[in-house]
């Protein structure tokens, strides 16, 4: 029973230290952190993304603080060896200021984000104040606030680097902060005018990855929408033209027929009487008058005609 008992605490020796070792092995070889003021929406999007030390041993739990405020992350995520970000399953633990969120890390890069609502504006003042406590001990610490479009006067604090252009067309304030230890509390205050509620995201406009060629079908269908109009428009025209023509021409044609048909209706008696009378050659004995062709008695006077 005692070798038993003896056995038992020896493990339980062994096994608690491994599990706090576990733990105190975690450390964060470079963490970024990117503050973005109004840019997708009127709120501070924060981007946490950490690198693990090579001889951290995988899978492990990695956890990180948020202000309660923010509720759930908006991306969790872990960085494949492809280089591809694959959204992770995480575990959230909300208490009085802080919310604790815990991500399984299969691999070294971990990113982070979530919006905090927490800016403060008075007309066209805005503050925010950023607070950094880290769970574990961070070897390289670097801070990137972006200036919202459309705003004037930013100043950052601590005044630790100055603005850069970045890839985006966007200002960017960068800044070393160093290595903080496990506990240590980092802030970052951050100010600026701004006279408008635009996000930053509504001046980028969508370009294409490459030059479009001339006989890409992509191109062919542009090509095709910007000639409809012309084409609509040219056929309208034909319509209105043939339209023309043909009421025109249906007059004319009219009018040719009413003429026509005024014409042989005024001749074809007359003509008649001359055509018969002059193939026949009679004339009334009486009163001398021609007849017609088939006339057994004068028209004029009445009187018999003679067939001689």
């Amino acid at each position: 029973m005692l070798k038993r008992s003896i056995i038992f605490i020896f493990l339980l020796v062994l096994l608690i230290p491994v599990g706090v070792q576990a733990q105190d092995e975690i450390r964060i070889a470079y963490l970024q952190i990117d503050l973005w003021p109004e840019y997708d929406r009127p709120e501070m999007l924060v981007i946490l993304r950490a690198s693990l030390v090579a001889d951290v041993p995988l899978p492990v739990d990695v956890t990180f603080r948020i202000p309660t405020a923010a509720g759930e992350p908006n991306a969790v995520a872990v960085r494949q060896p492809d280089g591809a970000l694959l959204n992770t399953m995480y575990e959230l633990q909300a208490e009085a200021q802080w919310a604790y969120v815990t991500v399984t890390a299969t691999a070294p890069d971990i990113q982070l984000e979530y919006y905090d609502p927490q800016i403060e504006k008075q007309a066209e003042k805005r503050h925010f104040e950023f607070v950094w406590v880290g769970e574990y001990d961070v070897a390289s610490m670097l801070v990137q606030v972006q200036q919202p479009l459309g705003s004037t006067q930013m100043s950052i604090e601590p005044g630790l680097g100055e603005f850069e252009p970045g890839s985006d067309g966007m200002q960017y304030y960068i800044m070393e902060i160093g290595a903080p230890s496990a506990g240590d509390a980092v802030s970052v205050k951050v100010d600026y005018q701004k006279s408008s509620d635009a996000l930053s995201i509504e001046s980028f406009q969508v370009q294409p990855s490459a030059p479009i060629a001339e006989g890409s079908q992509g191109r062919a269908e542009i090509d095709l929408l910007s000639l409809l109009p012309w084409f609509l428009g040219g056929l309208g025209a034909l319509l209105v033209v043939g339209g023309i023509f043909w009421y025109w021409q249906s007059g004319q044609d009219v009018s040719e027929l009413k003429r026509t048909s005024r014409g042989r209706r005024g001749l074809s008696e007359p003509q008649a009487d001359f055509d018969e009378g002059v193939d026949d050659g009679i004339y009334c004995h009486q009163c001398g008058k021609r007849a017609g062709s088939g006339d057994r008695f004068c028209r004029t006077c009445g009187a018999r005609l003679r067939s001689e």
